[in-house]
């Protein structure tokens, strides 16, 4: 809290410099731009183990669920998301075992 509190202070009394380049910042302000403008709603079903580890990682990052929901489908519809080949083979593996659970029970 004290270490809070100090840069807190240091930032009201100007202390405190940007490290971002130009290139980074003008980056920053169109992801900004692009995820801040929110003009359609759009409901969905989740699994309730897919919501879940979806609110623990929006926590991990500091930001609501529904803002990293909708930062994950802007990066994936712009491109900047892609699977990694080995993470498609072990999703593939993981949906193989629990259709093998689903089944047996």
């Amino acid at each position: 809290m004290d270490d809070e509190r100090e840069i807190s202070n240091a930032y009201d009394k100007g202390k405190l410099k940007s490290v971002a380049t130009k290139a980074e910042l003008a980056k920053f302000r169109t992801a900004a731009r692009a995820t801040a403008l929110k003009d359609r709603r759009v409901n969905i079903r989740l699994s309730s183990g897919d919501l879940n580890d979806i609110q623990v990682k929006a926590l991990e990052e500091g930001m609501p669920y529904q803002t990293l929901i909708a930062s994950v489908l802007h990066k994936y519809v712009t491109g900047r998301l892609a699977e990694r080949p080995e993470d498609t083979a072990s999703a593939t593996r993981a949906v193989a075992r629990k259709r093998r659970s689903a089944s047996a029970s």
